[in-house]
């Protein structure tokens, strides 16, 4: 048993880690003896981080509904018809007392998402001053307003901005099966940029999505692959919502979920693997269990974007249970 105190701390050189995963090993680290995987991510999870330490991040829709993007999970497509409607974007005081309310219940980070292709000059400069004032507040910012063009990523950081949240979605060769108004590559496009202006990278996908496990191999490989590997990595359990193409996928076994996360802890040990959408469908012993494969951060309180994540009583009254505390 390895006490708090005996957890070594993350290294001097925050990514040291293998950047050069193939598909095949990616694939047979998720089909190893499930407690067998575990047990080698919990080893390693324990090398990088105090296991009983959870990074806690809200994240609040800035900018619901009426997106271009034609994503085939996400109901606030214009392209599909789900009880999503397009809203106005919230002022820079609700933005703020959101994150202050966000604070007091013991986030230390909090993420702005907006339903863009990108931004638009003039609201970027709308969430600029959000970021100023959220960073005011003594909490980490984060945003995720979609495809940013040349010099935006930089703005971001002036004004305060710590990560960038620009999600993969799925493994290259699945990309098409789910998004058709935009590349893979101009995923890759917006994360060099965010690189370059020197912005923490917030980057997972979603499983679930009726993808096979070579697929989820091959997203777990990419992320893995990128160097440096992503501050943090959000995995997204699939949330089917009427009137998106995926509202039917077949849900996904809790333990290929679990084994998702251990090889994301396995894959990438410097990184911080957040539990993100879905978890309210997840009983709390499949959270305690990929809390033990290497997942130590969540999304905690408010609603994640648009769809439901569990309340702040409930998330302090599970890691009350299962002993952890908030970083």
């Amino acid at each position: 048993m390895h006490s708090a105190t005996m957890v070594l701390k993350r290294p001097a050189t925050p990514h040291p880690e293998n950047t050069n995963w193939s598909v095949d090993d990616v694939e047979a680290l998720l089909g190893l003896p499930l407690m067998e995987l575990v047990f080698r991510a919990a080893e390693i999870h324990r090398q990088f981080f105090d296991p009983t330490k959870i990074q806690l991040s809200t994240l609040v829709s800035i900018k619901t509904g009426g997106c271009p993007e034609d994503c085939g999970y996400c109901p606030q497509s214009v392209h599909h018809d789900t009880p999503v409607a397009d809203q106005p974007m919230m002022t820079v005081d609700e933005v703020v007392d959101a994150a202050r309310q966000a604070k007091a219940n013991g986030a230390g980070r909090f993420c702005m998402g907006a339903a863009w292709r990108g931004p638009k000059d003039a609201d970027l400069q709308k969430t600029l001053e959000m970021v100023r004032e959220v960073k005011a507040l003594g909490l980490e910012t984060c945003a995720t307003f979609g495809l940013l063009r040349e010099g935006q990523a930089e703005q971001l950081k002036n004004a305060g901005l710590d990560y960038y949240n620009h999600n993969l979605d799925t493994a290259p060769d699945k990309y098409a099966d789910i998004i058709q108004t935009r590349e893979y590559e101009d995923r890759l496009d917006t994360l060099g940029k965010v690189r370059k202006a020197g912005l923490s990278v917030c980057c997972g996908g979603i499983v679930g999505m009726n993808e096979t496990r070579t697929d989820r191999a091959g997203l777990i490989a990419q992320l893995a692959n990128l160097d440096p590997q992503p501050e943090s990595v959000p995995v997204n359990n699939l949330v089917q919502v009427v009137g998106t193409p995926l509202q039917n996928a077949e849900r996904l076994d809790w333990t290929e979920f679990v084994r998702t996360i251990a090889v994301a802890r396995i894959t990438m040990p410097a990184s911080y693997v957040r539990l993100s959408a879905g978890r309210r469908e997840m009983d709390e012993a499949t959270q305690a269990l990929c809390f033990l494969a290497g997942a130590n951060s969540i999304f905690y309180g408010d609603k994640l974007l648009t769809t439901g994540n569990p309340d702040v009583v409930a998330d302090q009254a599970l890691m009350s249970k299962l002993d952890l505390q908030a970083l």
